[in-house]
This record gives C-alpha cells, structure tokens and sequence, in this order.
C-alpha cells in the first residue's frame, strides 16, 4: 500500500508514505493517480484531486465538507439525528433577522461563527450588548440553546471504530470545554451513550477522521460539533491513531466481505 501525504506531521512513521507540499500537488500528477490513498490534503486539494485526478483520500470528503462549515455541519446533525442536536437557528445577518433571533432565544445562549475551531468564535450572549457585538463579526447569524453542562466528551473516531474517548472540563473563565482555550483532560470512564452517538453519526455521514464533542444533560447526549483536524492532546504517547488509521485504510483497500462482520469493536473500553 502506498501512500501520499500532504501532512508530514500527521502522518510520521506512516509506512511506504511519500510527503507532499500541498502547493506543489500539480508537479506529481502521476504519483498522485498511483497511489493507493492520498492523507491529509488541504481543504482547497480536494476538488482538484477527487474529480480532477481521480485521486482517494483520506480523511473522507464528508470530513471534509462536512467539517469545513458549522452551518452545513448542524444541518446534516439535524438530518441524521435530530433529537440530539441541540435546538439551532440559523439566519442571514440582516436587521428583522436580528431581532428576530434576539426576541426568540432566552438568555443565555450561545452564538458561533460559522468557520472557526478551537473555541474560537463562540460567545455566550448575556445580553444586548453580546448579542450586537457577535452581530458585527458575521454574515451569518448562527445561535443555539446553551446547555447546563461544565464538561463535555471528546470521541476520537478512526473509520468505524473509537480510538479514544476523554472528558474535557470547564476552562477557568467558565464557558470554554476546548483545551486550546483552558480546559482540563479528565480520563475515566465515558458514558456508551456518548460513543455510541459519534459512532452512528460517523457512519450515517461518512466521516472517518474526526473528534466529537459530545455533551451530555443529565445523562442525555447532544453533539455540539465535530473537528477533522482533532487535538493530539488527550491521545497519549503510544500509537493509537496511527495504528487505527492504517487499519482502516487496509481494510478499505482490499474487498468486503458482505458476510463479514458489521459492528466492528471500539478500540477504547467504555462504561455501559
């Protein structure tokens, strides 16, 4: 199995693996047409190496649409899994629009930008003045219910199967689950209801590559989004990812059995 890269970092140790600059895609059309996966491409590749090279990549191009936008993200949410999408309203940014959202919504609630990751781009609107001020900053107006929780689950995912899952606390100023924003790794035991939404909504939509955030209210799983370039900070040292992910695309490789087994194993152990 050969394999292209266009991220050096996600991919060392990778067998067989030639790294790529993504700017210089062009100058190695016939590598690219015989190799049996492309890794990690840029957003802006993919169209160029899907339709115009004919090319296979990974992470799946669901990662990657899906993933590109919180808008598209939250509607195919609601297309698959509905009940466990916290309630969204999503808008063009125009002045009935405003009010219309403000008048609607009972504070607090939380308002995103549609392109932004890391905690970046969400605010907790209190009152008026958050609300005008998050106003300012998009096109798209794009609000949802705030959920009582001060952690939330990340779920690693690897094709159909769960590499790891973690609990990741409050960040010191409140609000913020995300790492890169203060928030606090907690191993342990994870609830199966929160694996068990990544899993089915990874399949539903065919995404393979991503990390869930999944909160839970009084037992009850919502899914808040899902990154395709995930954090490496609660995977540990060992080779987890690397391993599923050759996996997978071994097994994607070669023929499936139709009589093989459907429900493949979750590599990290979860209470039930």
């Amino acid at each position: 199995m050969h394999l292209v890269s266009f991220n050096v970092f996600r991919t060392l140790g990778f067998p067989d693996t030639t790294v790529l600059k993504p700017e210089h895609f062009l100058r190695h059309k016939p590598l690219l047409q015989e190799a049996d996966w492309v890794l990690f491409p840029e957003y802006w590749q993919i169209n160029a190496l899907v339709h115009g090279l004919k090319c296979r990549v990974f992470p799946s191009i669901a990662s990657y649409r899906i993933g590109h936008d919180k808008v598209e993200m939250t509607r195919a949410f609601q297309a698959v899994a509905p009940e466990h999408t916290p309630w969204t309203l999503i808008e063009a940014n125009g002045p009935q629009e405003r009010d219309m959202l403000w008048d609607t919504m009972a504070l607090p609630f939380v308002a995103k930008l549609p392109k932004a990751s890391m905690g970046e781009g969400v605010w907790l609107i209190e009152s008026r003045a958050d609300w005008l001020k998050y106003c300012d900053r998009t096109d798209v107006l794009y609000v949802q219910e705030y959920l009582p929780i001060d952690r939330d689950v990340r779920v690693v995912v690897v094709g159909d199967r769960v590499v790891t899952a973690y609990w990741r606390t409050q960040a010191e100023q409140g609000f913020y689950n995300n790492v890169a924003r203060g928030g606090q790794i907690v191993t342990g035991d994870v609830p199966a209801a929160a694996t068990d939404l990544a899993l089915r909504l990874a399949r539903e939509l065919e995404v393979d590559h991503a990390g869930f955030d999944i909160a839970l209210v009084e037992g009850y799983p919502y899914v808040l989004e899902f990154n395709r370039l995930f954090g490496n900070q609660g995977l540990g040292q060992g080779s987890d990812l690397k391993d599923a992910i050759l996996d997978y695309l071994q097994r994607q490789s070669r023929p499936q059995d139709p009589d093989g087994p459907t429900e493949p194993t979750p590599l990290w152990p979860v209470a039930v």
